[in-house]
């Protein structure tokens, strides 16, 4: 079968697109976070990942110890795999997804980072920061959004439709 076509049932398997979709790019954006942030600015994993949690608990994710770290665990794949979903949906719609993940990826992992700054964090409860985003956070938030998260969701996309 010719690269970019989709396999003989017409459809991507959904479950490998999404789960394994989800999976590589949280776990490559999760790593990108505690890296960048760890190196730039001295935040630990810990903090980090209670820091997603308090999207939903606000400023007492920090008191939760080590249950408040695995929610936002929980959290940073839930969101991850919410995003393979929502590509594969599209792409259901938009067959060129499959066909050119290069270009497509990138733009939905874009995409992605506004929908998360501009509506998700938002609306959730964690608490404003005081100090602005700097050039170099929002450089890395776009170098990770496009290759961390949107173009493994775009390739595992491919993948299994071409299967």
């Amino acid at each position: 079968m010719p690269p970019g076509t989709v396999g003989e049932t017409g459809r991507p398997k959904a479950f490998e697109t999404i789960l394994l979709g989800g999976l590589i790019a949280g776990a490559l954006d999760g790593l990108d976070a505690v890296v960048f942030y760890g190196l730039s600015f001295g935040v630990t994993p810990t903090a980090l990942f209670q820091h997603i949690a308090s999207g939903l608990l606000g400023a007492r994710s920090f008191r939760g110890g080590g249950y408040t770290t695995v929610l936002g665990v929980g959290l940073h794949f839930s969101i991850a795999i919410g995003a393979a979903a929502v590509y594969l949906a599209a792409s259901l719609v938009i067959p060129a997804l499959f066909q050119k993940p290069w270009i497509y990826g990138p733009t939905f992992g874009i995409l992605v980072y506004l929908f998360m700054h501009y509506v998700v964090v938002p609306l959730s409860a964690v608490t404003r920061r005081t100090a602005p985003v700097t050039g170099f956070e929002v450089l890395d938030q776009l170098i990770s959004h496009t290759l961390f998260v949107g173009l493994p969701i775009a390739l595992m996309a491919r993948r299994s439709a071409c299967r």
